[in-house]
């Protein structure tokens, strides 16, 4: 499968995109880990600062795309043998990622949407937790909203099924109670909520911007540049219609589901 992240694109809304993770990495109680992992890592910023809140602890970030992981390497490069932590990174996926040992932190931000079957990974990490580690995890809940409707309504039509037979979209996260239940029965206990933020995007274009960097790269991967520009076309007309820009920018929600677990 070709590397379809681009972190450039990915990080244009920084700011927006920082936030669940904060909000998400805030209410782990760990004091003194000395094992981190951010599973599904992307361009590395976010998880520098998780060496700078545990500076005793070994912090590595993993992630399937090689673009994000060589982005991520610059971002451990730049810190330098003075900044705090141990901050590493390596290219891997996270459906048979294994810990080198027990770890004191799991955190998976915005990643578990593109994976199927992601309850039973929930499980096993839980599992490989040390005793009293913590597992947090964040994913957005809003496919029922017209950024996701509009992009399946194209990929299926006439003009692009053909194009995008077999193309796999991002899936519908679990809803906070489910995944309580999940762990809870794992002896964890579990903090879990849900968060609709109302992003306040600027641009011509900023919804079409946004989806461009996350839900929509399967699809622009699958095409060439001309078939992608055509797409994007399309999917900018619909998605101006559906999110009207106001004077002070266009309003985008987006509900995201968080879960912090910690082992007993």
């Amino acid at each position: 499968m070709p590397d379809i992240w681009n972190p450039a694109q990915y990080l244009h809304f920084a700011s927006e995109r920082s936030r669940p993770f904060f909000e998400l990495v805030g209410r782990i109680g760990a004091e003194k880990p000395a094992l981190v992992y951010d599973l599904g890592c992307g361009p590395g910023q976010l998880t520098a600062t998780l060496a700078d809140r545990w500076p005793d602890a070994t912090v590595h970030g993993v992630d399937s795309s090689a673009e994000m992981i060589a982005t991520a390497e610059q971002v451990a490069a730049e810190r330098g043998g003075d900044a705090p932590g141990q901050l590493g990174f390596s290219l891997g996926d996270v459906r048979d990622w294994q810990p080198a040992a027990p770890p004191d932190v799991i955190v998976c931000n915005a990643v578990l949407q593109w994976v199927p079957g992601h309850q039973g990974l929930l499980v096993r990490w839980a599992g490989q937790l040390a005793p009293g580690g913590w597992l947090a995890f964040q994913l957005p809940g809003n496919f029922d909203q017209p950024t996701h409707a509009i992009l399946a309504s194209l990929a299926t039509s006439k003009r692009w099924r053909g194009l995008l037979d077999g193309v796999q979209l991002n899936r519908q996260a679990g809803d906070p109670a489910q995944y309580l239940d999940l762990l809870a029965r794992t002896g964890c206990s579990v903090d879990a909520w849900e968060t609709t933020y109302l992003h306040v995007l600027q641009g011509d274009d900023p919804v079409t911007d946004w989806y461009s960097g996350t839900g929509m790269r399967p699809v622009l991967a699958a095409l060439d540049a001309g078939q992608a520009a055509e797409f994007t076309a399309e999917y900018s007309a619909r998605a101006k219609a559906a999110y009207p820009a106001a004077e002070y920018g266009t309003v985008l929600p987006f509900r995201r589901i968080f879960v912090v677990a910690r082992r007993g």
